[in-house]
């Protein structure tokens, strides 16, 4: 991906977190320079999210080739499942104790926690290298112009599909038009085929249906138009839960699906991985959870983008995504950022990137992506006009999981297009 291509499309991510405030928190001020172990090795405490192989063994690998490079360090691993994760942290986050080193999406929680003095700022201590890597995958975690973590991924939401199931229901390509994709929809439980799998319980996956709706329909500068006046009930955000409703109307989704989660044997990606369903709207992380939850459906496995909306100001190439980025706790050892600089190297991403666990962030590995998944999703990215952080991500946390929460109680059928607006508003406007 060169980086040129990067360079044309608008991260919104950090504007919109700006319109819509924050919430303050009292600062931990600068902490002690970390712990030792009984080997008087300096400990950096790292949290990840990667629970699924081959990410798991490959981080547990990056840790204990840096600590064989410098054996006055420990690298100590804290791996969490995403929802666990984040409850921990925001835990974490109210009594001033983050790890040394910690997953983040950037965006909105971010924010929370720069703004409480909890963060290290990474501005100077990276600049030597930080130029390696791509330059739109920094954009959700800067802040005035100062970068308070390092990404090591980008990537964007799409629909995973079962090219064997789509040929069963007769279905030549993928839909390019919501029309199309409701008819789609239709054509694949005339054959006897579950059309979408979704895990209801989750939440965050629902919110991708509206979140994309709502940017075919409003367009990514109606997005952040919305976000800086703190007020969501416009005509377009209605439409686009008029448009989940009429989905949802067509009964699309698993047996159980409000009870179901994204992992575990009876999860989204297992009903994917198994073959059980023809659809699920994912990031590019989908194909290895699904190998891994599932059996994986090897070359049946196809991409296409979300489909554009007829009469909709957004474009059919504007994209829903994000990614991920480490950050450093207030007075973590210096160690950290020494880690970080190994993680980001372009040999150390290019094994992640050959492995088909990670886009590429330095530009230096950008040859080592051969995954036809991942290129896929690089091929979007490459395209698009427009990007939109994840909305969960984007905004304060009480906004993104007030659209999380309201999204899928219209998925239930317990709140209409007009409620969900209205409740995504009033939780904005009391940030």
């Amino acid at each position: 991906m060169p980086a040129s291509d990067f360079s044309r499309r608008r991260f919104l991510g950090t504007a919109t977190v700006a319109g819509l405030g924050t919430v303050v928190l009292s600062s931990c001020g600068d902490s002690d320079s970390g712990s030792t172990d009984n080997q008087g090795r300096t400990v950096v405490e790292w949290w990840n999210i990667q629970t699924t192989q081959p990410s798991k063994r490959l981080w547990a690998e990056q840790a204990k080739a840096y600590e064989k490079a410098h054996p006055d360090v420990r690298i100590k691993l804290v791996t969490l499942e995403n929802e666990a994760f984040k409850s921990k942290l925001t835990a974490l986050t109210s009594s001033n104790k983050l790890p040394d080193l910690f997953h983040t999406w950037g965006g909105g929680v971010l924010k929370q926690q720069v703004d409480a003095g909890l963060v290290e700022d990474l501005t100077d201590s990276v600049k030597p290298w930080i130029d390696d890597l791509v330059p739109v995958s920094k954009e959700a975690y800067q802040f005035d112009g100062k970068l308070y973590a390092v990404p090591i991924d980008i990537g964007g939401v799409g629909f995973w599909y079962n090219k064997a199931l789509f040929k069963k229901a007769g279905i030549a390509a993928p839909p390019t038009t919501w029309s199309e994709f409701l008819d789609t929809v239709k054509k694949l439980k005339s054959a006897g085929v579950t059309p979408i799998a979704l895990a209801g319980k989750d939440k965050w996956p629902g919110m991708y249906f509206w979140a994309y709706l709502a940017m075919r329909i409003a367009g990514v500068d109606g997005m952040q138009k919305a976000a800086e006046a703190k007020d969501f009930t416009g005509d377009d955000f209605v439409k686009a839960g008029e448009h989940v409703k009429e989905l949802v109307a067509l009964q699309p989704f698993q047996k159980g699906f409000l009870g179901a989660a994204f992992s575990g044997p009876t999860g989204e990606a297992a009903q994917m991985g198994n073959g059980k369903a023809a659809m699920e709207l994912m990031g590019q992380w989908a194909p290895t959870v699904q190998a891994a939850e599932g059996k994986g459906i090897g070359n049946d496995l196809g991409f296409f983008p979300f489909p554009s909306v007829e009469g909709g100001k957004g474009k059919g190439t504007d994209v829903f995504g994000g990614g991920g980025g480490y950050a450093l706790r207030k007075g973590a050892p210096k160690e950290s950022i020494d880690f970080l600089k190994f993680f980001m190297s372009a040999e150390s991403d290019s094994k992640l990137v050959k492995a088909g666990v990670l886009i590429p962030i330095n530009k230096g590995s950008m040859d080592a992506l051969t995954d036809p998944h991942l290129k896929a999703v690089s091929d979007m990215l490459n395209a698009s006009t427009g990007f939109q952080l994840y909305l969960d991500q984007a905004y304060p946390p009480a906004v993104g999981q007030e659209i999380n929460d309201s999204v899928a109680a219209l998925i239930a059928g317990s709140k209409s297009p007009e409620q969900v607006t209205r409740s995504i508003t009033q939780v904005a406007k009391s940030q």
